[in-house]
Protein backbone atom coordinates (compact mmCIF):
# COMPACT_ATOMS: atom_id res chain seq x y z
CA UNK A 1 0.00 0.00 0.00
CA UNK A 2 2.82 2.22 0.65
CA UNK A 3 3.36 2.12 -3.25
CA UNK A 4 -0.08 3.55 -3.72
CA UNK A 5 0.08 6.46 -1.63
CA UNK A 6 3.97 7.35 -3.13
CA UNK A 7 2.18 7.24 -6.59
CA UNK A 8 -0.64 9.73 -5.67
CA UNK A 9 1.47 11.93 -3.64
CA UNK A 10 3.89 12.11 -7.10
CA UNK A 11 0.94 12.64 -9.07
CA UNK A 12 -0.65 15.36 -6.96
CA UNK A 13 3.17 17.13 -6.81
CA UNK A 14 3.47 16.76 -10.65
CA UNK A 15 0.84 18.52 -11.40
CA UNK A 16 1.10 21.17 -8.49
CA UNK A 17 4.94 21.79 -9.98
CA UNK A 18 2.71 22.02 -13.57
CA UNK A 19 0.43 24.57 -11.57
CA UNK A 20 3.40 26.50 -9.87
CA UNK A 21 5.13 26.96 -13.03
CA UNK A 22 1.98 28.55 -15.10
CA UNK A 23 1.49 30.56 -12.71
CA UNK A 24 5.00 31.86 -12.21
CA UNK A 25 4.81 32.21 -16.13
CA UNK A 26 1.99 34.05 -16.20
CA UNK A 27 2.64 36.53 -12.77
CA UNK A 28 6.38 36.97 -13.46
CA UNK A 29 7.13 36.66 -16.56
CA UNK A 30 9.45 34.03 -18.85
CA UNK A 31 13.13 35.85 -17.96
CA UNK A 32 14.00 33.25 -15.02
CA UNK A 33 12.97 30.23 -14.08
CA UNK A 34 10.89 31.43 -10.71
CA UNK A 35 8.46 29.10 -10.97
CA UNK A 36 11.72 25.94 -10.48
CA UNK A 37 13.12 28.17 -7.70
CA UNK A 38 9.76 28.81 -5.92
CA UNK A 39 8.65 24.71 -5.79
CA UNK A 40 12.04 24.23 -4.79
CA UNK A 41 12.20 26.33 -1.75
CA UNK A 42 8.33 25.14 -0.75
CA UNK A 43 9.39 21.54 -1.54
CA UNK A 44 12.25 22.00 0.93
CA UNK A 45 9.95 23.46 3.41
CA UNK A 46 7.73 20.58 3.48
CA UNK A 47 10.10 17.92 3.09
CA UNK A 48 12.32 19.70 6.24
CA UNK A 49 8.78 19.86 8.03
CA UNK A 50 7.71 15.94 7.41
CA UNK A 51 10.97 14.42 8.46
CA UNK A 52 10.92 16.79 11.81
CA UNK A 53 6.65 15.55 12.53
CA UNK A 54 7.37 11.89 13.78
CA UNK A 55 3.61 12.16 14.94
CA UNK A 56 2.98 11.11 11.42
CA UNK A 57 2.41 7.38 10.72
CA UNK A 58 4.48 6.18 7.69
CA UNK A 59 2.47 6.22 4.92
CA UNK A 60 2.31 9.91 5.24
CA UNK A 61 5.40 10.26 5.89
CA UNK A 62 5.61 8.29 2.34
CA UNK A 63 2.97 10.23 0.81
CA UNK A 64 4.13 13.91 1.72
CA UNK A 65 8.08 13.37 1.68
CA UNK A 66 8.63 10.53 -1.28
CA UNK A 67 5.49 11.44 -3.21
CA UNK A 68 4.62 14.92 -3.00
CA UNK A 69 7.76 16.42 -2.78
CA UNK A 70 9.79 14.41 -5.32
CA UNK A 71 7.02 14.90 -7.73
CA UNK A 72 6.50 18.65 -6.73
CA UNK A 73 10.53 19.70 -7.07
CA UNK A 74 12.81 20.04 -10.21
CA UNK A 75 16.38 19.47 -9.66
CA UNK A 76 16.30 18.42 -13.05
CA UNK A 77 14.36 21.00 -14.56
CA UNK A 78 16.97 23.20 -12.48
CA UNK A 79 19.89 21.86 -13.81
CA UNK A 80 18.54 22.25 -17.57
CA UNK A 81 17.11 25.71 -17.22
CA UNK A 82 20.67 26.67 -15.48
CA UNK A 83 22.30 25.19 -18.11
CA UNK A 84 19.56 27.36 -20.99
CA UNK A 85 20.81 30.34 -18.94
CA UNK A 86 24.35 29.75 -19.64
CA UNK A 87 24.01 28.97 -22.58
CA UNK A 88 22.76 31.78 -23.73
CA UNK A 89 25.23 33.63 -21.72
CA UNK A 90 23.31 35.08 -19.05
CA UNK A 91 25.89 33.84 -16.78
CA UNK A 92 24.98 35.84 -13.84
CA UNK A 93 21.53 34.83 -13.56
CA UNK A 94 22.82 30.94 -13.69
CA UNK A 95 25.16 31.78 -10.97
CA UNK A 96 22.19 33.81 -9.03
CA UNK A 97 19.82 30.38 -9.91
CA UNK A 98 22.69 28.05 -8.63
CA UNK A 99 23.16 30.16 -5.35
CA UNK A 100 20.41 31.37 -4.88
CA UNK A 101 18.25 27.84 -5.02
CA UNK A 102 20.76 26.31 -2.75
CA UNK A 103 20.55 28.94 -0.30
CA UNK A 104 16.84 29.44 -0.39
CA UNK A 105 16.21 25.75 0.10
CA UNK A 106 18.53 25.33 2.65
CA UNK A 107 16.86 27.99 4.81
CA UNK A 108 13.96 26.86 3.96
CA UNK A 109 14.97 22.82 5.16
CA UNK A 110 15.76 24.62 8.26
CA UNK A 111 12.96 26.94 8.93
CA UNK A 112 10.61 23.43 7.46
CA UNK A 113 12.58 21.27 10.31
CA UNK A 114 11.88 24.35 12.88
CA UNK A 115 8.33 24.03 11.96
CA UNK A 116 7.52 20.73 12.28
CA UNK A 117 9.69 20.70 15.33
CA UNK A 118 7.31 22.98 17.09
CA UNK A 119 4.46 21.38 15.99
CA UNK A 120 5.31 18.22 17.25
CA UNK A 121 5.60 20.11 20.96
Amino acid sequence: MSYVWIAIGGAVGSVARHAVGVWSLAILGPGFPWGTVIVNVLGSFIIGAVASLSTLNDDLKLFLAVGLCGGFTTFSAFSLQTLSLIQAGNWGSAAFNIAGSVAFCLLAVWLGAFAGGVLAR
